[in-house]
Parts: structure tokens; C-alpha cells; sequence
């Protein structure tokens, strides 16, 4: 490909408004060009490595046994309203009406429709196990679309759907993706984790994300160095830092901690470790939405979960608790006043002004001696301890984050934590979508069953974004060669003065191109440090320099893109060579 012919087309500097380096690379580099708020036009030099992700997600899904189709953009309501998604999903889900008045949502997903579809074809046990797959243009109104291709609001995604008789074959389907898709990110040569997650809004029991690596990633992995452990935050089990609880050593007593309503002031303040106070936070359960709802007449209940003061509350924990699996929302500052009679900051579980449901983290629950709020302004409690000053929490469960040094839930280790861009999703749903849509099939005795169901989805779009979150430098993109707009740059000194060099630039891109090997000339006549500085900024793996001193010796230049400087190559060598290199 010559650059004359194709469209390249690079920034100084990024605009303003981009928010991370994916982004301003990406825009500098002219990959995307912004239409709106989280939404993007792929130009010509993002669309190659967009297409070479499709590709080899394409070979790998294929190879796995799922099955291409094309499920359409646009769905009807009336399949959300049947799983209840419609009700469920929230402002995220972009509803419109036809010119009849009908309903309508641009989809962010496709589990509705693909369960329509088997509904109506299959019969018989005969015919499953089933892999649909496609990949296909999907939509989130988000709230604040940002990070460029990293929370967009119209994004590329490959989802598929796996249709089993039972478990067993259920678990079957969920394994083959997950190593479909172990390799498929180990082909795009990216730094990858598989890690435990929650299942989110999409719902079912078991679930993997598929994260890569990047000090930028909004997600944290908790991972173990000694095993195979990895979960996301969110679901990382927190074991409890105490073997038992100690005896009481000391009286309860009030303290007077003035404007302090955080636990580090408190601790520093009476010269305690942070590890000794107890944070409180509280719920209110049965009114998610607020005011209550329409028609109820049951009170809103109220809700205060401990932490120990270094820990943070882990809302996805939370609520899975029974009773805030209904929905359940932060107090209002109003509510806290009302029912402990003092502001936020000062809230303990120690004889509260009305009646509240006490929940305690697992190390809370085997704390003694505590320090926690006394439910009055500018003060606070010491010496508390369970059974004695206070009743035992009505439930004690895994309420928070992990932090780097726990112990590992598997027994072999500490965690770690690190940060990861979640690129890929694979999810056990059993019943849940086929039961309420009908998707039944008939076993071998006539009986009808309903069928088992995963799904399993890839950013198509974001990995262009991730993959550069962890592969540039301050120079720009450095692209692994499997995804790379072009893979090799071809850079003539003096293309259009010299003939030596606009005839040997020539017939390399010929020999190149003919050993299918992806090689842009940049035959624009560009001074050497301006076409250097924007292969570097577009990140294309492998550069190969002409001049006229270089082809007197029989030589040429090659440079890596990570390479500090080039290396001389006899010109007679330089396919041989190019394919070695490419093939690593």
C-alpha cells in the first residue's frame, strides 16, 4: 500500500478533551475522528487493525464450533418485556418507538433475539448443542461516555450464544469459549488474565472476564503469585484477618473526637492503629428508587454494614446480602440524621435512637476492643465489644474489597493486586432466558426440557483501545504485529529525487506485498525525521529504511519498533529477514 494512495493522516498533539492515552493516540494517529459523545468514526488506519481483531476472532470462534449469523441492531420491546430486561436494565438501554408507536431499543446485547430464534427452530435434542455467534454493532446510552473506545457509547462487539441439553453439556460449551478465548488474545500477543467475576446485568451463576493488563484499567484484579487465582474485586473473596475474637481488655468509654468523621482522623487522633476503628455504612433496603414505591405500603428498611476503618464496602457483595437482592440504595444524609439523630461520620451499631439491621464484615465480627462512631456529633466510641456492649451482628458475611496482602482464598498465598481492561466475558446463564422465553426442547422421552444457555462476549472495539493502553511509549503506539495497521513501513530518503531509492522502494513493496507480507511505502516525499516520527506515532511494527549511501554498500536500515536505534541488513536478505522477524 502506498501512503499517496491511502490515508494517513497524524496530529502534533492530541485534543483536548482526550481523556486517556488510547484515546489521544488514537486521535493523533487518526484511527477515529469523534462524532458525538462516545461515538466514533473507525477511519481506514484503525479499521485495518479493527478488521484484523475480527479476524482472528472470526478463525477462533469458528474452530471452537459456533456458528455466524447477523442479528439485527434494532429489536423489538416486547422480547426485552419477556425477559424483563425492560424493566431491569435501566437508562443505559436506548428505547425508541416506530412510526406505529411501537417500541423498540437499539441493542446492547442480544439474548432476547437469539433465544427467539432457537425457540422457534429447535425441536428436539437432537439438534443441540448450538454456538451462535456474531459480531455486530451494539449500543449503551451511558451516562458519561469517556476514554474514547474504552466507554463508548456505539461499540463493535462479538457476542455468541451456546444452547446445551443439561449441564453437563452446558459446562462443556462454557470451557470450549473459555479457551477459545484464551486464544485469541494470546494470538493478538496481548498481556492477559482470566479472572473470576460477577455476572452483572446480564445475570446467570458462573462467569470469567477476560482482562488485559494496563496500569490505566478502571477494573482491579485480585491475583495469587503462588496458584492460579485471579477474581475481580468485585467478587475476590475476603477471608477474616482474625483467627478468634480476644477477651475483652478495656472499659467502654465515649471520647470527643470534634470534626473528626473519617476513621484516619479518629486513629490518628487518639493514637490508635486504623485497624482498630469500624466504619459504618448504611442502606436503605425496599426503596431502591427513593419515596417509596407506588402503592407499598411497607417502611423502607434501614441498614448498617461495618467495615474495619482501612476497608471499603464492596456494593456488588452487598448486595447479593438476603433481603438487598430486591434493591437497595445509599441513606440520605436527611434519612441518617432522622433515625440516629446525628450527621454521617459518627454512626455506630451501639444502642442506635431506632431499630436497625446490623451487618458485619467477617473481621469485624472477630474484633474486640473497637473503636466506632457513638451516634452522636463530634464523638466517638472505645473499647466496644460484641455480646457485651452491644448484641452479636444479626448476620456476619464477606462484605468488602480484598487488599494487596490478603490472604489468598485458595490457601497458597497472599494477593496481589493489579489493574486490568476487561475485553472479554463468558457467562453460565442455565435457565435463565430460555425459561421465559420458551426455549423448550423435547429429550428422549418425549419430555419437554428447557435448554441451557451461555453467552460470551469480546470488545471488538475496546481491544483497539487496551492493546494500546498497554503497548505504547512516548513515541506512540507499539502495535504486536498480529493487530497492526500495516506491519511493515517502508521509509525512502529522498523518494522522489533519487531513482536508486524510488526504484528499490518500488520493487520492495512489490516483493513484500507478493509474499503477503502488509507493507505501507510512504511515498509522500516526506523529510526522514517526519516520516520516522509518524511510523513511530502510528506504531507499525517493523521499519525499513532506503537511501542511497545504504544501497551503494548493498545495505539497508531496520529498526524495530521498540528498537533504539537500526541495524544495517544486506538487501539481498531483507525478505528472509522480514519473515523471521514477523513470525516471532
Amino acid at each position: 500500500m502506498r501512503a499517496t494512495r491511502f490515508f494517513v493522516s497524524t496530529l502534533k498533539e492530541a485534543p483536548a478533551d482526550a481523556d486517556v492515552i488510547s484515546q489521544q493516540l488514537m486521535l493523533r494517529t487518526g484511527m477515529i475522528k469523534k462524532l458525538a459523545a462516545g461515538i466514533y468514526t473507525y477511519m481506514p488506519m484503525g479499521l485495518r487493525s479493527i478488521r484484523k481483531i475480527e479476524a482472528i476472532i472470526r478463525e477462533e470462534m469458528n474452530r471452537a464450533g459456533a456458528i455466524e449469523l447477523l442479528m439485527p441492531v434494532v429489536q423489538p420491546a416486547e422480547l426485552w418485556m419477556q425477559s424483563g430486561r425492560w424493566y431491569k436494565y435501566g437508562p443505559e438501554l436506548l428505547r425508541l418507538k416506530d412510526r406505529h408507536d411501537r417500541d423498540f431499543v437499539l441493542q446492547p446485547t442480544s439474548e432476547e433475539v437469539v433465544t427467539d430464534i432457537v425457540r422457534q427452530e429447535v425441536r428436539s435434542y437432537r439438534q443441540l448443542p448450538l454456538n451462535f455467534y456474531h459480531i455486530q454493532t451494539k449500543f449503551r446510552d451511558e451516562r458519561r461516555p469517556r476514554f474514547g473506545l474504552m466507554r463508548g457509547r456505539e461499540f463493535t462487539m462479538k457476542d455468541a450464544y451456546s444452547f446445551d441439553r443439561d449441564l453437563e453439556g452446558a459446562g462443556r460449551s462454557y470451557e470450549a469459549m473459555y479457551e477459545a478465548y484464551r486464544r485469541i488474545f494470546s494470538r493478538m500477543g496481548l498481556r492477559f488474565r482470566a479472572v473470576a467475576a460477577d455476572t452483572g446485568a446480564i445475570g446467570g451463576t458462573r462467569s470469567h472476564e477476560f482482562q488485559v493488563i494496563a496500569e490505566t484499567g478502571e477494573d482491579q484484579i485480585a491475583w495469587c503469585p503462588g496458584s492460579d487465582y485471579a477474581a475481580n474485586i468485585e467478587l475476590a473473596e475476603a477471608l477474616p484477618l482474625l483467627a478468634s475474637r480476644a477477651a475483652p481488655a478495656e472499659p467502654l468509654r465515649q471520647v470527643a473526637t470534634p470534626g473528626m468523621a473519617r476513621c484516619p482522623e479518629v486513629a490518628q487522633h487518639l493514637a490508635v492503629a486504623l485497624e482498630r476503628t469500624v466504619k459504618a455504612v448504611v442502606l436503605v433496603a425496599g426503596d431502591p428508587q427513593g419515596g417509596g414505591a407506588q402503592g407499598s405500603t411497607s417502611q423502607p428498611q434501614i441498614w448498617m454494614l461495618l467495615v474495619r476503618g482501612d476497608h471499603e464496602l464492596n456494593e456488588i457483595k452487598a448486595g447479593k446480602l438476603p433481603g438487598l437482592a430486591g434493591g437497595w440504595r445509599l441513606a440520605s444524609e436527611a434519612e441518617i440524621v432522622s433515625h440516629f439523630g446525628c450527621p454521617p461520620g459518627y454512626l455506630g451499631p451501639v444502642a442506635p435512637l431506632r431499630p436497625i439491621r446490623v451487618i458485619a464484615d467477617r473481621t469485624v465480627a472477630l474484633m474486640s476492643d473497637f473503636i466506632c462512631g457513638a451516634n452522636e456529633a463530634d464523638s466517638h466510641l472505645a473499647g466496644v465489644n460484641w455480646g457485651r456492649d452491644l448484641p452479636e451482628p444479626e448476620l456476619v458475611a464477606d462484605i468488602r474489597n480484598v487488599v494487596e496482602g490478603d490472604p489468598s482464598p485458595d490457601g497458597k498465598g497472599r494477593l496481589q493486586i493489579q489493574r486490568g481492561i476487561e475485553v472479554g466475558h463468558v457467562f453460565y446463564l442455565g435457565t435463565l432466558y430460555s425459561e421465559k422465553l420458551g426455549a423448550n426442547y423435547l429429550d428422549e422421552l418425549g419430555q419437554s426440557r428447557p435448554i441451557e444457555m451461555g453467552c460470551y462476549g469480546i470488545g471488538v472495539t475496546r481491544l483497539l483501545g487496551a492493546a494500546i493502553e498497554q503497548n505504547h511509549d512516548e513515541r506512540g503506539i507499539i502495535w504486536p504485529d498480529p493487530i497492526a495497521p500495516f506491519e511493515v513501513v517502508i521509509c525512502p530518503v529522498n523518494y522522489r529525487q533519487s531513482e536508486p531509492v524510488r526504484e528499490h522502494a518500488d520493487r520492495l513493496l512489490e516483493r513484500l506485498t507478493e509474499a503477503g507480507i502488509e507493507a505501507l511505502l510512504d511515498d509522500r516525499g516526506e523529510r526522514p525525521g517526519a516520516m520516522f516520527a509518524d511510523a513511530e506515532l502510528i506504531g507499525i511494527p517493523h521499519r525499513i529504511t532506503v537511501g542511497e549511501r545504504g544501497l551503494k554498500s548493498g545495505s539497508i536500515e531496520y529498526a524495530a519498533r521498540r528498537d533504539l536505534a537500526a541495524s544495517a541488513i544486506p538487501v539481498a536478505d531483507v525478505l528472509s529477514f522480514l519473515r523471521e522477524r514477523i513470525s516471532r
